[in-house]
């Protein structure tokens, strides 16, 4: 099954046509060994390779009859293959074969992710550089806390889609194994050499130990990666949602020449993509449980996994991909509007400086309790509107006795707080144009 988000290179690598041509090459490198071990005629590889057709229509046909998916393959593919068409899947189980070539799909389809990966990460380490003064409020529960850069909210998701790369590299690592040990894993009907062999030609290691099968945790493993990844894009995508409000508006996501917003209402600039990520990830994350379920099968193996995996494996994969894609264009077109931005961080009147004027008075000998509930006197009047907390602070005598006007004036500005942002950047790797 194909999502209807495919990209083209994904699109064909989970195309049936694809598959079963992996399949094949499974099962004629398989040959090659055994051909090495003077168990086939050396010729019929090569002959296999020049005669056998993949007739994705004849599979589907006898499969009808046959009602086993390996077994129509190697039967249609037989038909193509002459004399030596009988060699076909010699000593082999399905599973061989088929959890073979899954993980090289598996594999190459995270190579394509990876790629998208990267262009994600020098959008968002172009953007934490561009934004690196963008001054704008911070927000804890949802409420002003103090003043940060916009080029800091880009830094930390930077930050985390590393670490996701990271993660998906290691999932990448763990599905790049196979196995030919036959129907128990026990290499009854086919020696391990056979198996190292045909692994070595694709980019695989041998499995140190299976059943039939190649053991779940490595494709469960897999899906929680790309769902954990998937789950970081719907985080950026939540907080632009949030920024995009019309009475917060510092941020919005791009709204295109001739792009309609409401069926009724004609003014609407809605978040669209970033909301269609918040859906596609609650996909992914239930991907990713279907993908533990299937951990757990009876003895050494059964096939409850298998059509579960023929759906949330080529849709996981593929819908990773393709938000990574559609993301990353709204984080490189982002609207980003600075004057809102400075509007908002002035809106309170001073107050996300509270605890600069604490600390300022704190070191003047006052108890931090002392201190605090002067402050947080001064800052509830505020908040009931009964005055602008920064004037209070400058006119209240149990301040001014303490703090000349200079070091009031010092607590109200915004990058006494941020002295630390080039070394943040620093540690970043940031703080040059390489990206990083």
């Amino acid at each position: 099954m194909i999502p209807r988000y495919t990209t083209a290179r994904m699109g064909q690598l989970w195309s049936d046509t694809y598959r079963y041509q992996r399949w094949l090459e499974v099962e004629i490198l398989a040959l090659e060994a055994w051909a090495q071990e003077g168990v086939v005629p050396h010729e019929v590889p090569s002959q296999l390779r020049a005669r056998c057709r993949i007739d994705v229509k004849r599979i589907d046909e006898l499969e009808t009859t046959v009602k086993h998916d390996v077994i129509a393959f190697v039967s249609a593919v037989a038909e193509t293959a002459g004399e030596a068409g009988r060699y076909i899947h010699y000593g082999l189980t399905s599973y061989d074969v088929v959890d073979t070539a899954l993980s090289s799909l598996m594999k190459e389809a995270m190579d394509i992710i990876l790629e998208a990966v990267d262009e994600v990460l020098v959008t968002l380490s172009h953007q934490a550089r561009e934004h690196k003064r963008t001054l704008m409020i911070g927000r804890t529960h949802g409420v002003h806390a103090e003043p940060i850069t916009l080029g800091l909210k880009f830094a930390l998701w930077r930050e985390e889609m590393r670490r996701n790369r990271r993660r998906l590299e290691q999932a990448q690592e763990n599905i790049s194994f196979g196995k030919l040990s036959g129907a128990v894993g026990t290499y009854a009907h086919v020696p391990p050499q056979v198996e190292a062999y045909v692994c070595r030609k694709l980019g695989l290691s041998p499995a140190p130990l299976s059943t039939q099968i190649l053991q779940r945790d490595r494709h469960a493993e897999f899906l929680n990666a790309l769902a954990v990844t998937a789950t970081t894009i719907e985080k950026m995508a939540v907080e632009i949602r949030g920024l995009q409000r019309t009475e917060t508006l510092e941020l919005e996501e791009p709204f295109a020449a001739g792009q309609k917003g409401s069926s009724a209402m004609p003014h609407k600039r809605n978040p669209i993509v970033c909301e269609q990520m918040s859906g596609l990830a609650r996909v992914l994350r239930g991907n990713a449980q279907v993908a533990m379920e299937n951990m757990v099968l009876w003895h050494e193996r059964d096939i409850s996994n298998s059509s579960a995996e023929r759906i949330v494996i080529p849709d996981s994969t593929t819908l990773l991909h393709h938000m990574l894609t559609r993301f990353g264009r709204v984080l490189a077109r982002l609207h980003v509007y600075p004057e809102n931005m400075l509007a908002n961080l002035k809106r309170t009147g001073g107050l996300v400086f509270s605890q600069e004027v604490l600390l300022a008075l704190v070191e003047t000998g006052w108890s931090r309790e002392e201190a605090y509930g002067v402050v947080q006197e001064l800052a509830m009047a505020a908040w009931r509107g009964e005055g602008i907390f920064e004037d209070m602070v400058k006119t209240d005598e149990r301040i001014t006795s303490r703090l000349c006007d200079e070091t009031i004036a010092a607590c109200f500005d915004p990058w006494r707080q941020l002295g630390s942002l080039d070394e943040i950047y620093q540690r970043l790797g940031l703080e040059n144009d390489k990206e990083v």
